[in-house]
């Protein structure tokens, strides 16, 4: 594997809920649910807000501490600059195959958060003896003429996606990614292929794997399911409509998708919680604690696959927050590996 490379922190959508009167919105909703905090009154919350603040922070520049880890090979599959895949070879000694963990990083959608954030994760799972295969896709807007949005006035967000050439790029990915591993990594058994996503490349994950249930119509609907083992969403933005309502990550699915009625009509089409049941098995992660994305994401995702008569395994871990299940100097890391293996082996 080539030397690592450095790369910087980025704050892609912490402390992404926001304060309306009379209602708590993103990450008051996950911690008041789980602990109570809103019969603690101001002071309690205050305290609890900077509890939260102060073990953010740590998480983030934990993760962001450690230097990116080149790829082995890096591969296109289409003209744009960001139409591209990193492949890791497997560590592990002796196994004539391993199986093909498939990466989607997050950073909501925009454009300044790309792959490199997480290569450590990528690197960790190689020497765990998967192969790995970390998917860019465009983000954005890059350019000014591309996507929905405008750049934002003064400090605020950048704008999240660009509608449909993210989902373009996801579905462009999955479909050539069995010829590009073959070429990349030969050691890969694309018979034994997990999907793993983290935040915003959570919900693509879930996607990805559930467009075989997609409208009839679609361009990116499979008509058979995907070859997959597996997936594993961690920290996933599960449930669009509900992501949208309590304005995580800056209001990023808004932006993505739109209002109102263009809202609705591209719901249908990329909301994991509406595209169910996919008969592929499913694990969620989650931090009880992550104030990025709440967890009451992740349980109403479970909830819709449940009345669709479909389980999706949930593993909520205790006093973690969003960025650990991807650090690998936290211990929620190797849960994550773990459930990743389970569905690999």
């Amino acid at each position: 594997m080539p030397d690592a490379v450095a790369h910087g922190p980025v704050d892609d959508c912490r402390s992404g809920g926001t304060r309306e009167a009379g209602r708590d919105t993103g990450r008051d909703a996950g911690r008041d649910a789980g602990r109570g905090d809103a019969g603690r009154g101001d002071a309690g919350r205050r305290d609890a807000d900077r509890r939260d603040a102060g073990r953010d922070e740590a998480e983030h520049d934990s993760l962001f501490s450690h230097a990116a880890v080149a790829p082995d090979v890096t591969a296109a599959y289409g003209e744009h600059p960001d139409q591209v895949v990193d492949f890791y070879a497997p560590r592990a000694d002796g196994a004539a195959s391993a199986p093909l963990v498939v990466l989607l990083h997050g950073g909501a959608y925009r454009e300044r958060v790309d792959r490199t954030h997480l290569s450590p994760f990528a690197g960790f799972l190689a020497r765990r003896g998967f192969a790995v295969a970390g998917v860019e896709y465009r983000r954005g807007p890059g350019v000014p003429h591309e996507g929905d949005g405008t750049p934002p006035a003064g400090d605020g967000p950048p704008p999240a996606g660009r509608w449909p050439e993210t989902f373009e790029d996801v579905a462009a990915a999955l479909d050539a990614l069995p010829a590009l591993a073959r070429e990349a990594l030969p050691r890969a058994d694309p018979r034994r292929t997990v999907l793993a996503g983290h935040s915003a490349g959570g919900q693509l994950a879930l996607w990805a794997a559930a467009r075989h249930v997609l409208p009839q119509g679609s361009p990116w609907r499979l008509a058979a399911a995907p070859p997959l083992r597996g997936v594993v969403a961690l920290g996933a933005l599960a449930d669009l409509g509900l992501a949208a309502e309590l304005a995580v990550c800056h209001g990023a699915v808004n932006q993505l998708l739109g209002e109102g009625e263009e809202f609705k009509q591209r719901q249908e089409i990329v909301d994991p919680a509406l595209l169910l049941p996919t008969g592929i098995a499913t694990t969620v992660v989650q931090g009880r604690e992550d104030t990025t994305v709440p967890y009451v994401i992740a349980e109403s995702f479970v909830d819709a696959a449940s009345r669709a008569g479909e389980t999706v395994g949930l593993t909520l871990l205790e006093g973690v927050g969003h960025f650990p299940p991807v650090d690998p100097a936290a211990d929620a890391c190797a849960v994550a590996a773990e459930e990743i293996a389970q569905l690999a082996w």
